[in-house]
C-alpha cells in the first residue's frame, strides 16, 4: 500500500532570487531622490544624472547620519545607472549582504563604498566613477 503524504517527499527547488525585484528595490534611493529633487535635479538613470548630483551643493555633510545614508543611496544610485546603461552589467549580492555591480568582465564594482566616499568628500566624481566603469 503506498500512502503519497508518508515518505518520498519531494523538495522543492529553492526559488531564484528574482533579479529584476533586486534591481527595482535597489534603485529606490528615496533620500538621494528627495534630495536631488529639492535641488531641481531629475534622476532619470542617466549618466547625465549623475553630472547633475556631482553639481549639488552637499549640505547633507553637516549631518552625520544623513551622510551616511545619502553616501548609500548615492552608491545604489550609481549602480542602478551602471547595471540599466552598460551591457551586460548586473547586480550581484555578496554574501556578506552588499551589493556590488558585477561587470560582463567580471569584475565587480563596491558602488555603495563609491557613494558613501563621495557624499564625503565630493571625491571621485560619480559621473567619472561611470566613465570609468564603462570602459570595461
Amino acid at each position: 500500500m503506498r500512502i503519497p503524504f508518508l515518505g518520498g517527499r519531494r523538495e522543492e527547488p529553492a526559488a531564484a532570487p528574482d533579479a529584476e525585484g533586486i534591481a527595482e528595490l535597489l534603485a529606490e534611493c528615496e533620500l538621494l531622490r528627495c534630495q536631488a529633487s529639492g535641488d531641481g535635479v531629475r534622476l532619470d538613470d542617466s549618466a547625465a544624472s549623475l553630472e547633475a548630483l556631482d553639481q549639488m551643493v552637499p549640505r547633507w555633510r553637516d549631518d552625520e547620519e544623513t551622510l551616511a545614508w545619502l553616501g548609500n543611496d548615492a552608491g545604489l544610485y550609481l549602480g542602478t545607472v551602471i547595471v540599466r546603461t552598460v551591457a551586460g552589467a548586473v547586480w550581484r549580492i555578496r554574501r556578506d549582504g552588499q551589493p556590488v555591480v558585477r561587470l560582463a568582465s567580471g569584475r565587480e564594482f563596491d558602488v555603495v563604498a563609491a557613494g558613501r566616499e563621495w557624499a564625503a568628500s565630493g571625491a571621485p566624481q560619480l559621473a567619472q566613477l561611470y566613465a570609468e566603469v564603462a570602459e570595461y
